[in-house]
């Protein structure tokens, strides 16, 4: 575990230009000079956040335009590099310079951290991101060697992600339409013909995500930025663009594209009705011609997902678990599975064979009369 920062009484005095302490190059120990130990004070700092740094934000325009990296990548580095700048400077003081930034100071940033009870998985986040910063740094000349390569990474626990069986799922998703209709018969006394048809948008709406997001194994922020002239409605297939926007071909079965064939009219209906729509290519939308947020979809999840009374949390990145688990399940090939989710590491895939494993492990248990 990384060493935390040293915590020191707090004086109403700033130490003298001898104190050995004052002479260190940790932040802690530059932070205790004006009378505060060094995890508050730089808590504070976060929080006064200092303005933006040349450097980070130099580095910032390089993921945006040469690395082609997406707007959430960009804002996650951005949140996090500052989050270290702020580290680097105590109220009232300089920042303290990159190029006298080494391991130890990186190491004292991640004790800090840990103090702040934050995630081992958010605390690698961090870590990570300043490893790219500093490599990006190094080529530029603006440091000497990268400080946060001699770093540990937090250790984290594996996770293998937790898929319903193929069947439990095919139930839900042949349920959602009686579910509509049963939501339904408690509030057609109360809506009007203009709501009824909104309702029924949304009901063939949410059909087609739901089904789509099973049948293509996309994310929610790909599903959400899915436009008309990507579907090949003829071949049925997606192009969508991943991670790094990177382009990727995916093929979505029968039972997708029929809940797409009952959309598409109501979506041209609403779409035409919209008044100056902000994104008319957009494919699922909302009632009023506006273009689906990932947050709306997992609010779509949650309604039917208490309307069926499941016992399981169903949120969009499920859906991709069993996407890939099933698969895998029936014999697709892992590199197969590795294409058709956009893992630039297979390292990443393979995590779902630890949970087709455990799901045969539950089958033999259940099956077999000497397990």
């Amino acid at each position: 575990m990384a060493k935390k920062p040293p915590t020191r009484q707090s004086s109403s005095r700033e130490l003298p230009a001898s104190d050995p302490v004052s002479n260190s190059g940790s932040m802690a120990a530059r932070a205790t000079r004006v009378g505060k130990s060094g995890p508050q004070l730089v808590k504070s700092a976060i929080i006064a956040a200092p303005r933006p740094h040349p450097d980070t934000e130099r580095f910032l325009r390089y993921l945006e335009f040469a690395r082609n990296a997406s707007p959430h990548t960009i804002r996650n580095y951005r949140m996090d590099l500052n989050e270290f700048i702020g580290y680097l400077t105590p109220p009232g003081q300089e920042t303290l310079p990159l190029s006298a930034v080494d391991h130890r100071v990186v190491r004292e940033f991640v004790g800090h951290l840990h103090q702040r009870r934050m995630q081992k998985s958010s605390i690698a986040r961090k870590l990570a991101a300043l490893r790219t910063f500093f490599k990006f740094c190094v080529r530029e000349k603006l440091v000497r060697q990268n400080p946060a390569k001699l770093v540990a990474t937090p250790k984290l626990p594996k996770r293998i992600p937790a898929v319903q069986p193929a069947e439990e799922l095919s139930r839900f998703l042949d349920s959602l339409p009686r579910l509509h209709e049963l939501q339904e018969q408690h509030r057609n006394e109360t809506l009007t013909p203009l709501q009824k048809a909104k309702e029924e948008f949304r009901c063939q709406r949410d059909r087609a995500i739901i089904e789509l997001l099973y049948a293509a194994g996309i994310r929610v922020s790909e599903l959400t930025g899915l436009n008309l002239d990507r579907i090949d409605r003829g071949e049925q297939m997606l192009r969508v663009l991943g991670k790094g926007r990177k382009e990727r071909i995916i093929p979505y079965g029968a039972k997708a594209q029929a809940a797409l064939e009952v959309y598409w009219p109501q979506r041209e209906r609403v779409a035409g009705g919209a008044r100056n729509p902000r994104d008319p290519l957009a494919v699922f939308i909302s009632p009023t011609g506006r273009r689906l947020s990932p947050r709306e979809i997992e609010g779509i999840l949650n309604r039917y997902a208490r309307l069926a009374g499941l016992n399981w949390h169903l949120h969009p990145h499920a859906l991709r678990h069993a996407f890939a688990t099933h698969l895998l399940a029936d014999g697709a090939d892992l590199r197969v599975i590795q294409e058709l989710l956009g893992h630039a590491s297979l390292t990443s895939t393979q995590r779902y064979t630890h949970a087709t494993i455990n799901q045969l492990i539950t089958v033999y248990d259940k099956s077999h009369p000497r397990a």
